[in-house]
């Protein structure tokens, strides 16, 4: 009896102990569960946004959006902008230089890009126009691209379609990719 005894007390510690440090992990494994939900969740929304992009303290654009959702993800922070946005482009002294709008909008502050999603249009000061389901605005770079199809079109009608393309933060020198086009000419072909 009493080596029973003797074996209860050895082994109900160790029983207990092992059942304690199993509880403890599965409560770890759910909060590491919970805080992995918690990271996809937005950290702030805020409504009626203006928000001002400059380089070097030189203005360079002001972003407009009636609400930006702000996610805090370790690798990649971002904001989106779900219900459309605007951007307003300026020169160096302050004047209009174009704008663009979609119906959604992303901003990823590390990898500094803006992204333009569905029913994207640009608008230069000269009136031409780019429209694409994407268009990316690599601030750093200073240029935009797009790898979904563009159509191009000046005010004077010609009409550039393309399926990716390339330019300068102006959007005055893009380079396209497959592009084909209608060009309007004025007078006689033999000239």
């Amino acid at each position: 009896m009493q080596n029973r005894l003797k074996q209860l007390c050895i082994y109900i510690p160790a029983v207990l102990t092992a059942l304690l440090l199993n509880a403890c992990e599965n409560d770890i494994n759910k909060v590491k569960a919970i805080a992995a939900a918690d990271a996809t969740k937005p950290i702030q929304r805020t409504t009626g946004v203006t928000m001002t992009i400059s380089d070097k303290g030189i203005v360079k654009a002001q972003l407009i959006s009636p609400l930006l959702i702000e996610y805090a993800t370790k690798k990649n922070p971002y904001q989106v902008m779900p219900n459309g946005v605007r951007v307003i482009l300026y020169n160096d002294s302050l004047t209009t230089d174009g704008n663009i709008v979609a119906d959604t909008g992303y901003y990823y502050t590390e990898k500094s890009l803006v992204v333009f999603k569905k029913n994207v249009v640009a608008t230069r000061k000269d009136g031409a126009t780019y429209k694409s389901e994407e268009l990316i605005w690599d601030t750093a770079k200073k240029q935009y691209y797009s790898n979904q199809k563009v159509v191009m079109t000046k005010p004077n009608g010609d009409v550039m379609n393309a399926t990716s393309f390339v330019s300068d933060d102006k959007l005055l020198h893009p380079v396209f990719q497959n592009a084909t086009g209608a060009i309007q000419m004025n007078g006689d072909l033999t000239q």
